[in-house]
């Protein structure tokens, strides 16, 4: 197999998937608590994760939702007995591949193929985070909210007849975890939205009907989907 090229989750994949069994799990499961020791790094095959932590004062805050074909690494690598920063929760039904810390991590480090992919799905990943800070700093509570639903849109967009789908169901609270803010300033938000017809919210569902407002309203640099995204 010619692995030039390819990212880190297929040569993961492609190495580990004849001796790892796929492992279903269902909607709701936590896969690791924050501060819990590093065991396993996991491979997602399918279905969606939050990661988030929980504040001491019981405020749940998501930093993250990966979906279909993702790499889940939530530690320090290559550090003595490491916990995992975040939770992982899952938000839907999910097929996933559960790697043993330690044999991930001797893999790359024996793999050169394999340790530049990594090399560069961190920098991506790091990107995203300096992204995502910009975007809450300048833009404040509502432009934060503006901002992730057009990473909703392209983490998750389908495109209809009525304007962009998001197809992952989420509640307000939920939506309110991913900006930082509380469900009251989220829901005034919305319904400012939803009265201009910017957007739609059925069975869980958001409807962007005017993209482009919402990229106006926040400068939207038009990144690519690859650094513009939830995961």
């Amino acid at each position: 197999m010619q692995k030039n090229s390819l990212s880190i989750y297929e040569i993961v994949h492609y190495f580990f998937k004849k001796t790892e069994p796929v492992q279903k799990i269902t909607a709701g499961s936590v896969l690791f608590h924050e501060k819990d020791p590093a065991e396993f790094i996991y491979l997602l095959l399918n279905g969606g994760i939050a990661l988030g932590r929980m504040h001491v004062r019981g405020k749940d805050f998501i930093l993250k939702i990966v979906n279909d074909q993702e790499l889940i690494i939530e530690y320090q690598l290559f550090k003595t007995n490491p916990r995992y920063q975040f939770y992982a929760k899952t938000l839907t039904d999910c097929e996933a591949i559960a790697i043993k810390r330690e044999d991930f991590e001797n893999f790359v480090l024996t793999d050169p193929e394999a340790m530049q992919a990594l090399a560069t799905w961190l920098s991506t990943s790091y990107l995203k985070v300096q992204m995502k800070c910009q975007d809450l700093i300048m833009n404040g509570k509502k432009g934060g909210l503006y901002s992730i639903l057009i990473r909703l849109c392209n983490s998750y967009g389908v495109m209809t007849p009525d304007g962009i789908l998001i197809d992952l169901p989420l509640t307000h609270q939920e939506l309110a975890n991913l900006t930082f803010g509380t469900r009251e300033v989220i829901q005034r938000a919305l319904k400012e939205l939803r009265e201009q017809n910017i957007i739609s919210y059925d069975n869980q569902k958001f409807t962007i009907r005017n993209l482009n407002y919402l990229k106006q309203t926040v400068d939207c640099q038009n990144c690519s989907a690859e650094i513009c995204g939830l995961n």
